[in-house]
C-alpha cells in the first residue's frame, strides 16, 4: 500500500497545521503524534491505539466506487527494534558525538558516491546511445569511458574503504546498544500500561526528553563497561520514578513486576515457560488435601504444579514430610522462609510458584521481595510525591495533571507550594477554577491573562466538562507559543469508571506530567487525617465541650472505618462510594448545632442524620445502609460519655483532651493495622490480598508482549493453545436438552417442574451460543472465515483461560478462570440431566447450580402458598439448618426443600451449637451443612437471637444478592453486620 517512492509527509493546509504536533523520524520507524498526516493523495488519521486510519478520497479515480467507502486499518506503529535504533544513535551522540559525527560523514559520502555513480553511468548511457556508426571513432566517448571506469574504481575503493570505516564505528557504537535496548523495553512497557487505565498515556517525546536527562544526571565514569552500567541503572531507575508518580498504589507493583520480569527475560535470567505458568496458574482438576494444612483449592494448585519437569515430586514430598511444610505454609511471612528440605535450592521464580499455590495471599509481599532481590532495594522504596520537582519539569508547553481519587483535593498541595514561590490567590498571580458548567469562559480568560503575565492556572475537574476538552487542547497549545516562562497549568480529573466512559483526550494525557493524589490507606493514617480536619478552636466551640470533644472522635473513627473499609473488596462494602473529608466536616457542623440547641444530647437524631443523610447519601445497597447504621448504633450512644466505649478490641475512646493529645493518643494507643479495627475478621485480610494477587497476575498475563518471546521457548503457540482449549471443550460440550420429550414426561406444571424447564432452556441457550461461537473460531483460525471482533475477542479470552463475554452475558454470574468455569458447566449439566429423568424433586437441590435460584426459592413459597391457601404476598421463607450432608438424605421432604452447595464467609456455622461463631482463621469461607428451606406466613417467623443473613451468588455480592436467611446467633447481630457475613452460593 506505500509506495516507496512517496516520502510520508505532513498534511498541509491550516486545518491540520492547527491540530497537527511534531513529526519524529528516524532510521527503522517513523512515529507521528501528529493527528493527521497525508500520504500520497490519502488522508490519514491516528487512533488511540496508535494505529493508522487511512480514509480514501471520493474523488480519487484510480480506487474502485466500492473502495472509495471503505476505511483501512494498518498497524504503523513505533517498532521496538527501529526505536532502538534511534535510542542507539540518541545515546551515542551524547556519549560519543565524535563517532556518531564521522557516521554521518560516512554515510552522507557514500550516498554522494552512488549518486555521482550514477550520474556518470545516465551520461554514459546518453552518449553511448546517441552515439553514430564506431563508438571507437568517438574520441570524446571513449575518454569518457576511461574517465568512468576510473573514477568507477576509485569510487569503489573509497566505498570498501568506507564500509571498513563504518565497520569499526559500529563496533564502537555497539557498545552502548545495552542501554538503548533497555530504554526501548521500557518505553513499550510503560506504553503498555494504557490497558490497565487508558489515563496511563506517555507520549515518545516526553521519553525523549526523560531519556536525555537521565544520561546527563548519570554519574560520570572513565571506564567504558562500568559508564554503560551506570546509564543503564540510572535511566531504569528514572524511567521507573517518572512513571510511579502517575500510577495508583494498586498499579504501582503491577508495572514493576513487568518491568522486572521484561528485563530479567532480556537478560534471560528467567525462564519464560516459568514465567508464563506462574501468570496462568491454571488449575483444571480438583483433589481432596490429604495434609490438614492445605484446602483443597491450595492441593489441587500443588498437583498442577507437580506436572511441570522442575517440579516433580513435589506433592509426595509435602505429604511425605508435612510437619516441615506446615511450619512453612503457615509461617507469618512464608516469602521470607526458606522452603523445605531439597527445595530450598530452587531459583525465585520457581520459589514464587511454589507460593502461589499454597498462599496466594503472599504474592504481594512475594513480588516486592523479589523485585528488591534482582533490581535493587530502591525500586520497592515508598517515595514521598515530589510537586515542587514536577514544577521543575513542566513548562509552558508541558502542563501538570493531577490524576484524582474520590475524596482527595488537590490544590491544598498546590497552594502550599505556590505561597513559597510568589504565586497566591491574593497576589493575582494563581487563578483557580473550578469546571462546570458555565465555567469554560471564566477558564479560557484565566489561561490568557496567565499566559501573558506568568501566572499559575489550575483547571480543576476537567472530567465534567468532556464537550469542551478539544477546545482545552487546542488553547493550551496556542498559549504556550510565545508565553511568559513563568507560565504554568496544572489540570485535575478523576478517572472513569471503566475504559468505555474515559473521555480525556489522548494528547492532554500525553503532553502533560501527570501525578496520582490517593487519600492515606490504614487506620492510622485515615484517623490522623480525619483529626486534620479540624483544630484546638473547633474543639472549644461548643459550650457542651466533653460531649462535643467525646461524639467529634468517634465521628472521626467512623469516618476512618468507613473510609479504610473500601479496600478490603465486597466484604467491606458491596458497592464502592466516594466518602469524603466534605461528609465528616458537615457532620461536624450538624454536631454543633444539634448540641447547642438541645439539653440532651439527641443520639437517634443525631445517628440519623449522620447513617441516613450525609454518610448515607452516596449509599445505594440496602445492606451497606444497615452497616453504616450499625457503625453508628455502636460508636455512638449513652456509653460514650457515661461509661468505657471501646472503639475496636484495644482502642477505648479517648478521655476529654486538647487537638494535640487527641493525636498523641491515636500514636500511643491505637493497635497495628488489621481487619478487627474495622470490625472485619483477620480471613478478610487474607482474602484482600488473595483476590489483589489474582488481579494483578491476570493483569500482568494480559501485558505480556504477544512476540517477545517465540513460540519455541514457549513451547506451543498462542494459537495451538486456543486450539486445544476449543478441541476440549467441543470435545466435553454436552448435547443441548431435548425440551418437547422432557415436557412430554408429565403434565404436571407445578412450580417446581416450571424451574426445572426453565432452567434447561436456559441451559441449551448457552450450550448453543459455546458450540457455534466455537465453530465459527475453529473456521477462523484455519483461515476460512473472517474474523469479526466477537471471534477475536473469544480468541483472546481463551488464550487467556477466561470465559468469553458472549457466553458470560447468557450464563449465570460467576468468578472462575475458564477451566473452573467449564467444569462447573458440566456439574450443572449433570444435575439437570438427573432432575429431568423423572422430573421428580431431587432429594436434596443444589441451589448454587442454578441460573436463577430466586426462581426456585420463590417456587417452594408457591407450592406452600397453593397447598395451604396462603396469601403468597404475606409469606417468607424460613430456614433451619440441619447437622447432615447431602448423602444423608435419600428423598426430598413433604413440605419445602432441602439446600446445599451454601458456603459463609465472614464467620462459620457450629453444627454442634446450632449457631453462626467466629471464622477460623485462613478459612475463608466455611461449607453449611444441608439447610431445610420452607414458607410460612410472616407472622410466624422467629426474629428473636437471629442474624438476617443476605445470600449471594458469587463475591462479589452487591448486584448478585438472591434472598435473606434469618440464621440463629448467640452473639450481638451487630458483629456479624460489621464482620459483612453472608452466605456465597459460589466461593
Amino acid at each position: 500500500m506505500f509506495s516507496s517512492q512517496q516520502p510520508l509527509c505532513p498534511m498541509s493546509g491550516p486545518s491540520r497545521n492547527s491540530t497537527a504536533r511534531s513529526c519524529y523520524t528516524s532510521s527503522g520507524f517513523r512515529f507521528f503524534s501528529r493527528r493527521y498526516i497525508r500520504i500520497g493523495d490519502r488522508e490519514c488519521e491516528f487512533n488511540k491505539n496508535f494505529r493508522l486510519i487511512l480514509h480514501t478520497k471520493l474523488a480519487n479515480p484510480h480506487y474502485k466506487p466500492e473502495l472509495q467507502a471503505q476505511t483501512t486499518l494498518l498497524n504503523f506503529t513505533v517498532t521496538e527494534d527501529g526505536l532502538e535504533a534511534q535510542l542507539l544513535a540518541e545515546v551515542v551522540s551524547v556519549e560519543r558525538p565524535d563517532l556518531e559525527k564521522l557516521k554521518l560523514t560516512l554515510t552522507k559520502h557514500q550516498n554522494d558516491f552512488k549518486i555521482e555513480l550514477k550520474l556518470l553511468e545516465d551520461d554514459l548511457l546518453l552518449r553511448l546511445s546517441a552515439a553514430e556508426g564506431s563508438f571507437l571513432d568517438d574520441t570524446d566517448l571513449v575518454e569518457r569511458l576511461e574517465t568512468t571506469k576510473s573514477t568507477a574504481a576509485e569510487i569503489e575503493r573509497k566505498v570498501t574503504e568506507a564500509k571498513e570505516n563504518e565497520r569499526k564505528i559500529n563496533e564502537a557504537r555497539e557498545c552502548y546498544r545495552p542501554v538503548a535496548a533497555r530504554a526501548s523495553l521500557l518505553y513499550f512497557v510503560i506504553n503498555d500500561l494504557r490497558n490497565i487505565n487508558p489515563i496511563y498515556q506517555f507520549s515518545l517525546k516526553a521519553f525523549n526528553t526523560l531519556f536525555h536527562r537521565a544520561i546527563e544526571q548519570a554519574d560520570k565514569v572513565e571506564d567504558t563497561q562500568e559508564r554503560i552500567s551506570v546509564l543503564t541503572e540510572s535511566l531504569t531507575h528514572a524511567i521507573f520514578l517518572y512513571t510511579s508518580r502517575a500510577l495508583f498504589e494498586k498499579d504501582k507493583l503491577t508495572f514493576l513486576s513487568q518491568m522486572a520480569f521484561q528485563i530479567l527475560l532480556r537478560k534471560k535470567e528467567i525462564d519464560p515457560i516459568e514465567l508464563d505458568f506462574l501468570l496462568r496458574f491454571t488449575v483444571e482438576r480438583t483433589y481432596l488435601s490429604p495434609v490438614d494444612f492445605l484446602t483443597t483449592q491450595s492441593w489441587s494448585a500443588i498437583k498442577a504444579v507437580a506436572l511441570m519437569e522442575e517440579f516433580q515430586g513435589l506433592d509426595r514430598d509435602i505429604e511425605g514430610s508435612a510437619k516441615q511444610w506446615r511450619k512453612w505454609v503457615e509461617s507469618e511471612c512464608p516469602e521470607k522462609e526458606k522452603l523445605p528440605q531439597e527445595w530450598k535450592k530452587k531459583s525465585l521464580i520457581q520459589k514464587l510458584i511454589i507460593l502461589r499455590a499454597v498462599r496466594p495471599d503472599r504474592m504481594t509481599y512475594a513480588l516486592r521481595n523479589f523485585v528488591e532481590e534482582k533490581l535493587g532495594a530502591k525500586y520497592v522504596e515508598r517515595t514521598r510525591l515530589d510537586l515542587g520537582k514536577a514544577l521543575e519539569e513542566s513548562s509552558p508547553a508541558t502542563p501538570v495533571f493531577f490524576i484524582l481519587s474520590p475524596g482527595v483535593d488537590a490544590l491544598k498541595d498546590l497552594e502550599i507550594l505556590g505561597k513559597r514561590l510568589g504565586f497566591t490567590i491574593d497576589e493575582g498571580k494563581f487563578h483557580n477554577v473550578s469546571l462546570g458548567q458555565g465555567q469554560e469562559m471564566v477558564a479560557e480568560m484565566a489561561l490568557e491573562k496567565a499566559s501573558r503575565g506568568g501566572h499559575w492556572v489550575i483547571l480543576q475537574n476537567v472530567h465534567l466538562v468532556a464537550k469542551w476538552l478539544g477546545t482545552l487542547e487546542k488553547l493550551l497549545e496556542g498559549f504556550s507559543q510565545g508565553s511568559h516562562e513563568d507560565y504554568r497549568v496544572f489540570m485535575s480529573a478523576e478517572c472513569a469508571p471503566t475504559p468505555d466512559e474515559h473521555i480525556i483526550p489522548q494528547g492532554l494525557l500525553e503532553n502533560s506530567i501527570k501525578i496520582t493524589n490517593e487519600p492515606p490507606t490504614g487506620m492510622l493514617a485515615n484517623l490522623h487525617a480525619a483529626l486534620y480536619n479540624f483544630d484546638q478552636d473547633t474543639l472549644e466551640i461548643c459550650s457542651k465541650e466533653q460531649e462535643f470533644k467525646s461524639i467529634l472522635f468517634s465521628l472521626c473513627y467512623f469516618h476512618a472505618c468507613v473510609a479504610g473499609r473500601l479496600r478490603f473488596g465486597p466484604q467491606g462494602w458491596s458497592r464502592s462510594y466516594p466518602f469524603n473529608s466534605g461528609d465528616l466536616t458537615i457532620c461536624s457542623n450538624i454536631l454543633y448545632n444539634y448540641l447547642e440547641a438541645n439539653a440532651n444530647v439527641p443520639w437517634e437524631d443525631l445517628r440519623y442524620l449522620f447513617g441516613e443523610i450525609m454518610y448515607g447519601g452516596h449509599i445505594t445497597d440496602v445492606w451497606d445502609r444497615r452497616l453504616c447504621r450499625v457503625y453508628l448504633e455502636e460508636f455512638m450512644n449513652p456509653s460514650l460519655i457515661e461509661d468505657e466505649l471501646m472503639l475496636a478490641p484495644g482502642f477505648a475512646a479517648p478521655p476529654y483532651l486538647d487537638y494535640s493529645g487527641y493525636h498523641q493518643y491515636i500514636e500511643e494507643t491505637l493497635p497495628p493495622e488489621s481487619p478487627a479495627l474495622y470490625g472485619l475478621h483477620p480471613n478478610a485480610e487474607i482474602e484482600f490480598l488473595t483476590v489483589t494477587s489474582n488481579t494483578l497476575f491476570r493483569t500482568l498475563l494480559e501485558m505480556q508482549p504477544s512476540t517477545a518471546h517465540g513460540s519455541d521457548e514457549l513451547g506451543q503457540s498462542t494459537e495451538d493453545k486456543v486450539r486445544n482449549v476449543l478441541d476440549d471443550i467441543l470435545e466435553r460440550l454436552p448435547e443441548e436438552f431435548n425440551m418437547a420429550e422432557i415436557m412430554q414426561k408429565t403434565s404436571n406444571r407445578s412450580p417446581y417442574v416450571l424451574v426445572c424447564f426453565q432452567e434447561c432452556e436456559r441451559m441449551n441457550i448457552l450450550i448453543r451460543e459455546i458450540r457455534v461461537s466455537l465453530q465459527q473460531l475453529d473456521l477462523g483460525l484455519k483461515g476460512e472465515l473472517v474474523l469479526s471482533p466477537d471471534v477475536e475477542a473469544q480468541h483472546s479470552a481463551l488464550s487467556y483461560d477466561r470465559v468469553p463475554h458472549t457466553w458470560s452475558k447468557l450464563a449465570y454470574p460467576s468468578t472462575y478462570s475458564l477451566a473452573q468455569w467449564f467444569n462447573d458447566l458440566l456439574l450443572r449439566c449433570r444435575e439437570l440431566d438427573t432432575w429431568t429423568q423423572d422430573l421428580a424433586l431431587p432429594a436434596v437441590v443444589w441451589l448454587s447450580g442454578f441460573f436463577n435460584p430466586q426462581s426456585f426459592l420463590t417456587a417452594i413459597m408457591q407450592t406452600m402458598a397453593r397447598k395451604n391457601e396462603w396469601p403468597l404476598d404475606r409469606m417468607c421463607l424460613t430456614v433451619d439448618v440441619t447437622k447432615k450432608v447431602k448423602e444423608d438424605y435419600s428423598h426430598a421432604p413433604r413440605e419445602g426443600a432441602y439446600l446445599h452447595g451454601l458456603q459463609m464467609e465472614g464467620a462459620r456455622w457450629d453444627i454442634q451449637c446450632g449457631t453462626i461463631v467466629e471464622a477460623r482463621l485462613k478459612e475463608l469461607t466455611s461449607m453449611m451443612p444441608v439447610i431445610f428451606a420452607k414458607a410460612i406466613p410472616m407472622d410466624r417467623q422467629e426474629t428473636k437471637h437471629t442474624y438476617e443473613c443476605p445470600v449471594y451468588i458469587n463475591k462479589m455480592r452487591g448486584p448478585t444478592y438472591i434472598w435473606t436467611f434469618r440464621l440463629k446467633t448467640k452473639e450481638k447481630t451487630a458483629k456479624w453486620v460489621l464482620a459483612g457475613v453472608a452466605l456465597l452460593l459460589e466461593a
